[in-house]
């Protein structure tokens, strides 16, 4: 089980008991369109995510707000399925709209890399963003990645439409570099 601090946050495995915290902005739209899944229609729906998605995957950590003991958000690193090489992660975020401009998943995303390049080993991190979610980009273009490239359809949303991505990267050698 890993765990991530940082000066403001506490990264860790989701688990069940984070139910509710996690429905309460995973049932906004704001939060999860722009990440390419449906909002949670009932905390059901939480549950099973949790169990099926969260729990079954070691690199996929619960953003806390350790003043209010409160995940706020999801940051995770899973294989790179767009990429067929082993040492390749790809990075992912979904933040409470209600904590969104207050570097929370900046800083999140800092600490997740490092753990990538110095723990797991990782050669290159990716991460893709639809072209509207600006602020994906933007936290993106912070964080010292690359814009590889616009992948044209590349992905069939949840409500049936069809979206390109963003590609981003980052590689071991840069983040050592910086």
């Amino acid at each position: 089980m890993a765990e991530i601090h940082t000066e403001r946050l506490y990264l860790r495995n989701i688990t069940e008991n984070d139910a509710k915290d996690i429905y309460e902005y995973a049932k906004s739209t704001k939060v999860g369109s722009g990440a390419g899944w449906a909002p949670h229609e009932s905390i059901k729906d939480t549950r099973i995510i949790i169990k099926n998605i969260f729990m079954t995957r070691p690199y996929i950590f619960g953003i806390v707000l350790p003043e209010l003991n409160k995940v706020i958000g999801t940051i995770s690193l899973v294989s790179d399925i767009k990429r067929e090489y082993s040492n390749s992660l790809m990075l992912g975020y979904a933040l409470s709209y209600k904590y969104w401009n207050n570097g929370y998943a900046t800083e999140a995303a800092k600490a997740v890399i490092e753990y990538g390049f110095n723990t797991l080993n990782a050669d290159i991190i990716a991460a893709y963003c639809y072209p509207f979610n600006k602020a994906s980009q933007h936290i993106l273009d912070k964080l010292g990645f690359t814009l590889e490239g616009i992948q044209r359809m590349a992905e069939l949303r949840y409500d049936g439409k069809i979206f390109d991505n963003y590609c981003y990267s980052l590689l071991k050698s840069e983040y050592l570099s910086s």
